[in-house]
């Protein structure tokens, strides 16, 4: 039993460390051929978005709103899919209820 609760001591502090690491790795999702990208980190966080000035048009918003949302959609998908995989490696591919 006592080696048990060490265990989970060790996996609890190893989350705490992956999860500190995530928040340092980034992921970037481009979308309209280059147009829009959206910069993500390992937890989630919109760090940052570029768009480039050709895709600027005052009279077609609704298309540039689209386009951020698609890049931002997709690196959020991609960051979970980062975190999703350093958790499967410290759990050894076992779901874990209330783990990502």
């Amino acid at each position: 039993m006592n080696d048990l609760m060490k265990q989970a001591q060790q996996m609890q502090k190893r989350m705490l460390e992956i999860r500190e690491e995530l928040a340092n790795q980034t992921i970037e999702a481009t979308v309209g051929g280059g147009m829009v990208t959206a910069v993500v980190n390992g937890q989630q966080e919109l760090v940052s978005i570029r768009i480039t000035p050709e895709v600027v048009d005052p009279d077609d918003t609704e298309m540039l709103e689209d386009l951020v949302v698609a890049a931002v959609n997709e690196a959020l998908q991609q960051s979970q899919e980062l975190m999703s995989d350093e958790m499967s490696k410290l759990t050894g591919g076992l779901k874990i209820p209330g783990l990502p």
